[in-house]
């Protein structure tokens, strides 16, 4: 059966659908030698290559690997960035024929939880905004925000890109300087959490991801480890996409 070729690549374990029409849009995507175009259709016998460097495509089911990261600062989350020597990717068991995708980016400063997978369909759903899945995070701040200024928060406001609000916002700890908050909101937009912050007159000065969907940060697993998701966390992450799972 014929499938678009972003559908086709992301359910062989070669990047999520966003990532691989991004390969297209860029003109590194080749199939049969010629350039792909986003929305072909493929049977899956032909040859395609990225950067000029053949992809394998596993002519079975492939069964698809997902672990749990805990990032460090000062990684990236990109593969190459020629002004950064450390990147999250480096830290990943190394795998044959497949490649590991990211759900949902962190920038730089930005410690905690990332979600990698070698299913690029599921990686795609669990960061689509229609499936709305939360996304918990950890928060410092200068100041001390007040009642008000909270429930602004929870009610919504206008941002650059669109309307946002946090689902919840829970207060943790009180300094002398900072407060410490845990916030939940179900989509991910870029720097999303620090500019509802800064929309009520506050910096983040700390910010750690703490859970993406039903998958929470452990507190043993230390900065710059990975361990790989028990069965039932992974039929959870693909009941919560209405995605099948394949065994």
């Amino acid at each position: 059966m014929k499938q678009r070729v972003q559908k086709f690549l992301a359910s062989k374990g070669h990047g999520s659908r966003r990532e691989v029409e991004r390969w297209i849009r860029e003109d590194r995507l080749k199939i049969n030698g010629l350039q792909a175009e986003i929305g072909t259709f493929v049977e899956g016998n032909e040859v395609f290559s990225l950067d000029d460097k053949r992809l394998y495509i596993n002519s079975s089911t492939v069964k698809h690997q997902h672990l749990i990261y805990n990032k460090n600062s000062h990684e990236i989350c990109s593969r190459v960035d020629p002004s950064y020597n450390k990147s999250v990717f480096d830290a990943l068991p190394k795998i044959q024929s497949i490649r590991w995708v990211m759900v949902g980016r962190l920038d730089v400063s930005t410690t905690g939880l990332l979600l990698f997978t070698t299913d690029g369909e599921l990686a795609n759903r669990l960061m689509h905004p229609s499936y709305e899945i939360i996304r918990q995070y950890a928060v410092r701040l200068y100041g001390h925000p007040s009642n008000d200024e909270i429930m602004i928060l929870k009610r919504g406001i206008t941002l650059s890109d669109g309307q946002a609000a946090f689902l919840n916002i829970k207060k943790k700890t009180k300094g002398m300087a900072n407060s410490w908050f845990e916030v939940t909101l179900n989509e991910g937009r870029k720097h999303e959490v620090k500019r509802l912050w800064q929309a009520v007159g506050y910096e983040v000065n700390k910010l750690i991801r703490i859970g993406y969907g039903s998958i929470l940060l452990p507190k043993s697993l230390k900065k710059g480890k990975y361990q790989h998701l028990s069965m039932n966390e992974v039929k959870d992450l693909y009941n919560s996409v209405k995605l099948k799972i394949e065994i």
